[in-house]
């Protein structure tokens, strides 16, 4: 859709524009807090499950045992992290990727490549559209939604998406990270993994 993709451009430029001194400070302290790379790079599916490297602030301390082996992910995660987690600027260099053709603003956030074998023929269809900086599922539960409400959202939001709708999810996304909702740190530091299904849809 040529709007959407317009829009995107505008958008992601315009906020470079905007947040690249908020970025430089975030830059700055992620590297003083917590080393280096300041940025952290992982493969993810795209389109059509297409893989790309996703760009996020480093969130995580590395932090060895006594066996040189990296702590477990909650010990790792540090308050200066849950605080850029928390108010989402460690997604802030996914402007970069919106740029780039590899996300949308709007859309199913790109998950893990070894997800993509584990899903139902019914959750897959998430890959129909271009992945999301936020998404339909990010408004409404974030982390404390299990993976198959998560996917049956993406799915929705898939059959139904149109520009206003986007317009929605971005006004409802800018009003919960200043509200810091949806992330239950609690409970869980990180999402638990997806196991895949115990049976496929319609099965």
């Amino acid at each position: 859709m040529k709007l959407k993709r317009g829009f995107d451009l505008t958008v992601a430029l315009v906020g470079l524009l905007i947040l690249w001194p908020i970025m430089a400070i975030v830059a700055l302290l992620v590297r003083i807090r917590l080393g280096s790379p300041v940025m952290f790079k992982q493969v993810r599916p795209g389109l059509h499950a297409k893989p790309f490297n996703i760009y996020k602030f480093r969130t995580m301390a590395n932090l060895y045992d006594s066996a040189g082996e990296l702590l477990p992910e909650e010990q790792r995660l540090l308050p200066f992290g849950i605080f850029l987690r928390k108010y989402s600027l460690d997604e802030l260099p996914q402007l970069f990727n919106v740029i780039k053709g590899d996300l949308s603003l709007v859309g199913p956030r790109p998950l893990l490549m070894k997800y993509v074998s584990l899903y139902s023929e019914e959750q897959a269809r998430r890959h129909e559209v271009r992945p999301g900086i936020t998404g339909w599922a990010q408004i409404n539960g974030r982390n404390s939604l299990s993976w198959e409400e998560k996917f049956a959202l993406d799915v929705w939001y898939v059959d139904n998406r149109s520009f206003g709708m986007d317009l929605y999810i971005i006004g409802k996304t800018v009003m919960k990270v200043f509200r810091s909702e949806g992330v239950n740190y609690s409970e869980h530091v990180t999402m638990p993994e997806f196991q895949g299904n115990s049976r496929k849809a319609g099965g």
